[in-house]
């Protein structure tokens, strides 16, 4: 987005300076290559990263419970030559996050679930959870502790779908596992839902130093920028009633003994995110 724009600025100089009009073309010209210092160089990129992504952990905190939910978001899939769909390059982090925590969680000998959330965004024929279901099968994660839900085309949906599940099984400890730099903004759509779970990031994402802008620091701003976005339209959402009414926060008191351990299937959506 931030090179386009770039692109944008210096092609309307050159057109004012074919037109004859130097003041503004000049000026086209001098806010392109500010744009470029702001989002190629190191300090504002990595200053934007850093408000997203301070504070989180890659361990989960406390001890766990009798009965643990993890919970993994998606991060798109791609279809590769042969026809089968993996999970993206942005996913495999995730995946193996939370792959260890729920390996940590099944040392405690308490009973762990991971719930993974995503549905086929991208459109590559198979959605994230059954995608990324099969990888961590492979990684040693039982097919009984995984609950996938297939539906969800969003983080606000992500959130949304969730609920029901974790309402079904009764957790008495929540883990959401994604990338720091997406925490934050995940955190204020579960916590919408009435779900406030410890936080595990996968990854911690850096911008470069160097002399020269860099393409790199580019789609780090970008990244970035897409996250405070999504926040400050939480928020406006919020004041406008576009969101629907804050649910109350998830219960995580023990089960009652007549539940049941099945999952039932994610209620229809509401708001998109």
């Amino acid at each position: 987005m931030s090179l386009g724009v770039i692109g944008g600025l210096v092609l309307l100089g050159l057109v004012l300076a074919w037109r004859g009009w130097r003041r503004a073309a000049l000026a086209a010209l001098v806010l392109a290559l500010g744009t470029l210092w702001v989002v190629g160089y190191r300090p504002v990129p990595q200053r934007m990263l850093d408000g997203l992504q301070a504070g989180f952990s890659t361990e989960a905190s406390g001890a766990w419970a009798p009965r643990n939910a993890i919970v993994l978001l998606g991060a798109g899939t791609t279809r590769v030559p042969d026809g089968t769909v993996e999970p993206s390059f942005y996913a495999f982090g995730r995946i193996a996050r939370a792959a260890a925590v729920y390996q940590a969680c099944r040392t405690s000998g308490d009973d762990c679930k991971l719930l993974v959330s995503g549905g086929d965004a991208v459109h590559s024929g198979r959605a994230e959870a059954l995608v990324y279901g099969d990888l961590l099968a492979r990684m040693g994660v039982p097919r009984g502790d995984l609950i996938l839900e297939s539906r969800s085309l969003s983080t606000w949906q992500n959130a949304q779908f969730s609920r029901p599940l974790l309402a079904t099984y009764h957790p008495q400890k929540i883990v959401l596992v994604t990338s720091g730099m997406h925490m934050r903004r995940a955190l204020l759509y579960f916590g919408h839902f009435g779900i406030h779970p410890d936080a595990v990031r996968s990854d911690l994402l850096r911008a470069r130093q160097g002399w020269l802008p860099s393409s790199w620091n580019a789609m780090v701003f970008d990244l970035a920028l897409h996250e405070y976005i999504g926040q400050l339209q939480f928020l406006v959402y919020n004041l406008t009633g576009k969101n629907p009414p804050p649910l109350p926060p998830l219960s995580l008191a023990p089960p009652p003994a007549q539940s049941s351990a099945s999952v039932p299937a994610p209620a229809s959506t509401a708001a998109i995110h």
